[in-house]
């Protein structure tokens, strides 16, 4: 029979890679450095490669240790999801659920929802997280989250994706702004130039750029926003326009200012906002219940991507 690594030499594995020192793996793992160092080596050993290299003053994981390691977190995640799967089976909805939302999402979308969530699954209780897409989705391959409210297009293979509704970009300048001229709103490529951004990390940034086809666009003054409020802010104060989610114009986010939104012209550019889970979650009953609530709650149907 093949060689079949433990769940132990695993979690030794994931603890190392974070720590890069085997006192404080070990310390992480309740065990003790030796029984660490002689798990991995026979993980090493039954695999024929190896995955860490040490010398006196320093750890260091290979390139085959990083393939392995991905590997590790995922099946890790999913014995974990196994084992609440046995744990909340034949109790549906009585569980709890920690979801992460991006920022562009969170303030327009929970204040809805939530309290729906509430008063149709009492016995479901959910708690949040608000950080960018990578971070989530890195806490969610470690279990350390069980679902993930995106937006798309994002890379998500191999997760179990529900789309949930488009949300549509809106064209948001100063009142007289040039950009708002006529009554279809375009973007061309002049105006793109325009176009303020989110700081990287954002997949608002990256969703904007790709509503006005541009790869990049270079601020040589460096002028990028930390979050949606702050965008608004270098909007009304002339440094340029930019492009808001549907979600956002519709929500409070501008009111007492003299910011003018207006719709993009037919077929405009638009995110698909998206709920994500493990493939091997143990919560797919409550994934499903909760995706409808969110589509119910928020009042718009789904909208295939074509």
């Amino acid at each position: 029979m093949a060689y079949l690594p433990s769940l132990k030499q695993l979690t030794y594995l994931v603890a190392l890679a974070k720590e890069l020192n085997f006192t404080r793996a070990a310390e992480t793992c309740f065990v003790g450095q030796s029984t660490l160092s002689a798990g991995l080596k026979e993980l090493e050993e039954g695999l024929g490669i190896q995955l860490v290299e040490r010398d006196r003053q320093n750890v260091s994981i290979t390139p085959a240790g990083f393939e392995v390691l991905e590997r590790a977190k995922t099946i890790l995640a999913a014995s974990e999801d196994l084992v609440e799967y046995a744990g909340i089976s034949g109790k549906p909805m009585t569980t709890t659920i920690r979801l992460g939302v991006i920022p562009t999402i969170a303030p327009f979308l929970l204040p809805s929802v939530l309290p729906e969530t509430r008063k149709r699954f009492p016995n479901l209780k959910i708690t949040l997280r608000e950080d960018l897409t990578a971070n989530l989705l890195a806490r969610l391959a470690e279990h350390k989250l069980d679902y993930a409210l995106i937006a798309l297009p994002y890379d998500v293979s191999g997760l179990l994706v529900e789309e949930l509704f488009d949300d549509p970009f809106w064209l948001v300048a100063r009142e007289g702004d040039p950009a708002l001229k006529g009554k279809e709103v375009t973007l061309p490529a002049k105006m793109a130039e325009r176009l303020l951004l989110l700081e990287e990390g954002h997949c608002l940034r990256e969703h904007s750029l790709q509503a006005c086809k541009k790869a990049d666009i270079r601020k040589d003054d460096g002028v990028e926003a930390t979050s949606l409020l702050t965008l608004l802010q270098m909007v009304e104060s002339g440094f340029g326009i930019a492009l808001l989610p549907e979600m956002a114009v519709k929500s409070s986010l501008l009111n007492s200012s003299d910011l003018v939104a207006k719709a993009l012209s037919a077929p405009a550019p638009k995110r698909i906002i998206a709920l994500v889970a493990r493939s091997s979650t143990a919560h797919a009953t409550e994934f499903t219940a909760l995706s409808q609530c969110i589509r119910d709650q928020f009042g718009m149907s789904l909208k295939k991507v074509k």
